[in-house]
């Protein structure tokens, strides 16, 4: 009866240490429902019995993308979930967000963190491991530098960038804006510098993840 009182963990994750340390770690205040390292065993385990928490390398595990953990979030509304990483991206943290699912750990992460945040969980709150938090803000960071460099081009510049990746030559370019070749020349090694790229091909990369042009052609 002690054990049926305990909240249920089913643990999903490729890595054999992984689960055997959250195992027993976990042992003595959880009742741990599961131990799976595929898609299909989670499927089994989830239809046998919902447990209360889900510890999950999302990541790890043969998921054909997020909407496989959206259906999980939508079919297990009332299961809590914790995401464990090795790594984040600010699209990853975008699409778990959007899942409902608000609790990461890293990897590396301390048992006292791993407690806080199921506590906080349990709690209705929303955790971050602190190497997590170092990521986001570093993410941030990131985004605010590239932005901040968007924001140095001119507006003439800024046209040339398009004319880029439209295909055109530099000669075509001084042509078509009636300015010398030369003047072109500079304006593309003020770009790359002030943006960071060595070469077109980075520029163009570059313009379409900044929004600076929708579509583009490759001309070989």
């Amino acid at each position: 009866m002690e054990n049926e009182s305990k909240p249920t963990i089913i643990i999903a994750d490729i890595q054999f240490l992984i689960i055997e340390g959250l195992k027993s770690f976990l042992g003595e205040r959880y009742r741990i429902a599961g131990l799976v390292c595929s898609k299909y065993e989670l499927q089994e385990a989830l239809g046998a019995n919902v447990p209360d928490i889900l510890i999950i390398d999302y990541s790890s595990l043969d998921f054909d993308g997020f909407d496989d953990l959206k259906a999980i979030r939508k079919n297990y509304p009332k299961m809590g979930i914790i995401i464990l990483t090795n790594s984040l991206t600010r699209n990853e943290l975008i699409e778990y967000n959007r899942s409902g699912i608000k609790n990461i750990l890293h990897k590396n992460t301390g048992a006292d963190e791993l407690q806080a945040c199921l506590h906080a969980m349990q709690q209705g709150r929303k955790y971050y491991s602190g190497y997590i938090l170092d990521l986001m803000f570093d993410l941030d960071e990131k985004k605010s530098m590239a932005d901040e460099s968007v924001r140095q081009l001119t507006a003439s510049e800024i046209e040339i960038v398009r004319l880029i990746a439209s295909g055109l030559t530099t000669k075509e370019i001084a042509g078509k804006k009636c300015i010398s070749f030369h003047t072109v020349m500079t304006h593309r090694k003020n770009i790359l510098r002030k943006l960071g790229v060595s070469n077109a091909s980075e520029l163009i990369l570059y313009a379409v993840r900044k929004g600076i042009i929708d579509t583009i052609e490759y001309h070989i």
